[in-house]
């Protein structure tokens, strides 16, 4: 089903779908971000009280002590949940990097709503491990699992970009951004009040688990009844390889206006900064304020709401290349200020910065990437700008 031949209605119905589904799936993926320093210190203290020394978690304190010992500084043990918490970071996001070409690829070959639906079953496989992770073991497991089959959103961008002309891309790709900020003024503080009830003693998250999978299980449900397949019929039979596909999809897949590699290296750039801070937040309330799980809820909220706003007024009608460089520049300011963060005041302006910057450099990114892919190599290219 190529744009060009989608009448309006389908179009509006697809895209309701896609946002819709999309909203439910990051709704149910920030919840566990305000918990991070609470659920750590959890399975440390439990593993400690009643595990061997050589316990898996253990053994990764052990290397991050070793780690912490290679600096002149002495680092204080407090800071192990930080260095935890980011250690399982860049591991989620390093299988992410690593699956996110293949899934696209996948797309493709055999489709978007097929890609997507295999990746939902790995989302309620990694979600169902979490509910009933009691030790640290079943929770990395958990991890390696949703980090391995994340696909939901490159794919949901490949088919909004399936459907949307030259015209429209920048205000679908800010549609798709939207579903972010929405998510994230909604989802942590709603993750951060269901830990406060506890429905089993042995994993006092399993109510937001529960709920989290409930989420996922209903965003399946929706999409294998409601998503048609987006990527156009003869794409699916024909080999995806540029270089032998149609005379029109050749020039479509050559004429660049951006060099890619400029693209994704850009992308890295600001990712490798960005989303080290954006994940690092709450372990920073955490160590610098002693914010609780529902203090980090609200800041996490008031930066997706003050996001959305953004998306849906400004971001929209920007030029990408424009929006990009001003979400760049208010990351620079943000950073700045929270390197010589003193006051909680200094914090929510900082959290302000960021939300400019979410609302901008990545929509503006995707739409730029979306650009420069031919249909038969969409899926593809935009899972390789991701995994950057």
């Amino acid at each position: 089903m190529a744009s060009k031949t989608v009448s309006p209605a389908d179009r509006r119905n697809i895209l309701r779908v896609i946002f819709i589904s999309l909203l439910l799936d990051l709704i149910s993926f920030t919840f566990i971000l305000p918990l991070f320093p609470r659920l750590l210190e959890f399975y440390r203290s439990r593993e400690a009280a009643d595990a061997s020394p050589h316990s898996l978690l253990n053994r990764i304190l052990l290397g991050l002590n070793t780690y912490k010992q290679s600096f002149s500084r002495t680092i204080s043990d407090r800071y192990d949940v930080v260095l935890l918490g980011g250690a399982l970071g860049s591991l989620f996001s390093l299988l992410q990097a690593i699956a996110s070409p293949f899934i696209g690829s996948l797309s493709d070959r055999y489709g978007r709503r097929t890609a997507l639906l295999w990746s939902m079953a790995g989302n309620i496989a990694s979600v169902a491990l979490w509910l009933a992770a009691t030790d640290f073991r079943t929770f990395l497991a958990s991890r390696v699992v949703g980090g391995l089959s994340e696909g939901n959103v490159q794919l949901a961008t490949a088919m909004a970009a399936d459907i949307s002309n030259a015209e429209q891309r920048a205000a679908t790709m800010a549609m798709v951004g939207a579903c972010f900020s929405i998510a994230f003024t909604f989802g942590p503080a709603l993750g951060a009040a269901l830990a406060t009830v506890e429905t089993v003693a042995a994993n006092p998250f399993a109510t937001a688990a529960g709920v989290s999978l409930l989420l996922i299980l209903i965003e399946t449900l929706y999409l294998y009844l409601y998503l048609p397949e987006t990527l156009p019929s003869y794409r699916l039979s024909e080999p995806t390889d540029v270089s032998i596909s149609t005379p029109t999809t050749r020039a479509k897949a050559t004429s660049r206006t951006n060099s890619y590699l400029l693209l994704n290296t850009t992308h890295f750039i600001f990712i490798l900064f960005f989303s080290g801070m954006e994940f690092s937040l709450p372990f920073m309330t955490y160590d610098l304020f002693a914010y609780t799980s529902s203090q980090t809820g609200k800041l996490l909220g008031f930066m997706g709401l003050l996001a959305s706003i953004l998306q849906g007024g400004v971001t929209r009608r920007l030029n990408p290349l424009l929006a990009i460089q001003i979400g760049v520049t208010a990351c620079a300011a943000s950073l700045f200020l929270l390197g010589r963060l003193t006051t909680e005041a200094g914090l929510w302006v900082a959290a302000g910065l960021l939300a400019i910057t979410t609302s901008t450099v990545v929509t503006g990114l995707n739409t730029l990437s979306s650009f420069e892919a031919a249909e038969a190599e969409r899926g593809g290219k935009l899972g390789n700008h991701r995994s950057w």
